[in-house]
């Protein structure tokens, strides 16, 4: 360990290697300190450094100027593929092109994403960067280990309790609805707290806002009269839209819904508790073009008041953009 530490506290400061080359190219410590932006007495501190780590005094005064030694001759090659080994280092990060990009992201989501914020995603990729593939990916206790291998690039939706390492932005609130069929015989322009009890429901026990619903009609003491269970959003439209039953759910996947599949949305009596959809990535892709590239589009595209509520008179008041936060 002592001779790697030795190694290592030998390595020459890049300042002293530009000042090497920038006093051989110029012969002159006045020329090599405008060249380099510092002082006179500067450089000449730098100089003696110089000189101490090289163990030569490198560079001679004449009257024509600062001549170089022989080690000094025999360094100068190397010093300055050494620099340039620098150089290429430095520029060695690669923006990301989305119009010429061929490459794979995998985003974790809820199967009411896909209904909600996976078309407009794929809609935009596929007209900014043809190029470009998206594999959705169900959120589950898998995801902050997938963030952290970057086996997935990005997860949009709402995770309690994400370990450190992780950031987060926060992209629109959402409160909850109740969906209803629109020819509901026993409801009008609302659904009252008398309803909500009375009437025959159907749950999704999926998501990660369902955990809020169980626990909002736990505290309230409310039972509900639950006609049937689903796994997921798939089929819900067909069966509110062909029975009694009324659904409960966030705002932006029943407004969807209601908005395609000609369902009614109502606000929802029960008290339960909002959330914020968020986007979630790891540390470790924080500065990477590419992720950095993916999260600008759903910052850009859910940020936005369009796509908080499907109806003006249910949509919040618009805000600016909130700041990404670590975990």
């Amino acid at each position: 360990m002592k001779q790697t530490d030795d190694v290592e506290t030998n390595l020459l400061d890049p300042r002293l290697l530009r000042l090497f080359d920038a006093l051989f190219a110029t012969g002159s410590v006045t020329k090599a300190a405008e060249k380099l932006g510092q002082s006179q007495p500067t450089i000449s501190i730098w100089l003696a450094r110089l000189r101490k780590e090289l163990d030569d005094p490198l560079f001679i005064r004449s009257a024509e100027g600062m001549l170089p030694t022989p080690r000094a001759e025999a360094l100068i090659g190397t010093a300055r593929q050494a620099l340039e080994t620098l150089r290429r280092l430095a520029e060695l990060r690669t923006d990301f092109d989305p119009s010429t990009a061929k490459r794979r992201f995998a985003i974790c989501m809820t199967d009411g994403s896909h209904v909600t914020l996976l078309p407009s995603i794929l809609a935009h990729i596929r007209r900014v960067a043809p190029g470009v593939r998206i594999e959705a990916t169900q959120i589950g206790a898998d995801t902050p280990r997938m963030l952290q291998s970057g086996e997935a690039d990005l997860a949009l939706g709402y995770i309690s309790g994400l370990d450190a390492g992780h950031f987060q932005q926060a992209l629109f609130p959402q409160d909850w609805v109740c969906l209803a069929n629109a020819k509901h015989a026993r409801i009008r322009d609302r659904i009252t707290a008398k309803d909500f009890r009375r009437e025959a429901h159907v749950l999704i026990r999926s998501g990660t806002g369902h955990q809020l619903l169980a626990t909002a009609l736990q505290e309230q003491r409310i039972v509900l009269d639950v006609a049937l269970e689903l796994p997921g959003f798939l089929g819900l439209p067909a069966i509110v839209g062909t029975t009694d039953l009324i659904a409960t759910l966030p705002r932006h996947i029943g407004e969807t819904l209601a908005h395609y599949y000609g369902l009614r949305v109502f606000d929802c009596p029960l008290a339960i508790a909002g959330f914020t959809v968020k986007q979630y990535w790891h540390a470790r892709f924080h500065h990477d073009p590419a992720s950095q590239w993916l999260r600008g589009i759903c910052a850009e595209l859910f940020q936005q008041q369009e796509v908080r509520g499907l109806h003006p008179s249910s949509r919040p008041k618009k805000r600016g953009p909130r700041k990404m936060r670590p975990q």
